[in-house]
């Protein structure tokens, strides 16, 4: 998933840690947030376990999949809106835009026009021409630049207008998508964006997750998620979220009156130990199965004829 998961925040790139807390969970973190000074190019970190996101990749293709096999005509007229309606949005913007940056790149080669002409017949000083001239041949070459980027992005939109039917037969091409592979992964997906967890520093939550396919961009299946619950399930569901609410409350309470670093430093040190243990066995059963290798265990190379040693 690296290179596929962006922090919806602030667009960073979010990276994998395979143990956390002395235990193999995979984690995917965003970036900018442990850079120094920490939390300062992004607030948090907004933590989120890969198999959760795997398994969300794939019920969300099992489920384009079945709708595509029930209804074909009207899977194939959705996925057309939705790219339409996105695309539509975005490409207006662009052309909006082209159109402003032509105009004044025309109005920039007037006023340099006008003033070499200022220049010229005395009315503008040589000093104040040359520093309105660079100004001015400045902000037209990044003009041009940018007219130069959005033409292709105008006419790369109207050349994938069958964008849709690309991803409709992408979607043929498997039979199943229990088992994602990486292969996979870099066909049907364009990026996910994770966003923080709704109830900071709970450890269940809800959290929302945009992922965009290739071709189509963000296309969510109807009804999908949508499980029609008894009343007697709906109530169950309102009491654990009234106590999750009500634990997390408590949580914040005690941390606001340093409560919670009281007891955190009262057990940090054996909360370490336990952890580092856990981290050793973790290290000894990778080395044991080849997979790591400690840098002590590396053989030393000889020094090559002619360099020095310190």
């Amino acid at each position: 998933l690296t290179g596929l998961l962006y922090c919806a925040d602030c667009g960073g790139k979010m990276y994998v840690h395979r143990t956390n807390n002395g235990k193999r969970i995979s984690q995917y973190t965003c970036s900018q947030y442990s850079k120094v000074p920490v939390g300062k190019l992004c607030t948090t970190q907004h933590r989120i376990n890969e198999d959760v996101v795997l398994s969300l990749v794939s019920e969300m293709l099992k489920a384009i999949a079945e709708y595509a096999k029930h209804d074909r005509a009207e899977f194939v007229r959705v996925v057309q809106e939705a790219q339409s309606s996105q695309q539509t949005a975005e490409v207006r913007k662009q052309r909006t835009r082209l159109a402003t940056a032509k105009q004044r790149v025309s109005e920039l080669e007037v006023l340099l026009c006008k003033i070499y002409e200022d220049n010229i017949l005395g009315k503008l000083s040589d000093s104040r021409y040359a520093t309105l001239d660079a100004q001015y041949e400045k902000e037209q070459s990044e003009l041009t630049a940018e007219i130069s980027v959005l033409e292709k992005a105008v006419k790369s939109y109207e050349k994938h207008e069958k964008d849709a039917d690309r991803f409709i037969a992408l979607i043929d091409k498997y039979e199943n998508f229990d088992k994602l592979t990486i292969a996979m992964l870099n066909e049907f997906i364009e990026k996910i964006l994770v966003h923080e967890r709704d109830r900071k520093g709970s450890i269940q939550t809800t959290q929302e997750v945009e992922i965009y396919f290739n071709f189509v961009g963000r296309f969510v299946p109807p009804a999908f998620g949508e499980v029609e619950l008894t009343p007697e399930e709906l109530e169950e569901i309102r009491k654990r979220e009234e106590r999750k609410d009500r634990l997390h409350q408590n949580y914040l309470k005690r941390k606001a009156s340093g409560a919670q670093k009281r007891y955190e430093d009262k057990i940090k040190e054996r909360k370490k130990a336990e952890i580092e243990a856990k981290k050793a066995a973790i290290r000894a059963e990778d080395i044991a199965k080849g997979v790591f290798v400690p840098v002590s265990s590396l053989p030393q190379r000889e020094p090559m004829k002619g360099v020095q040693t310190a």
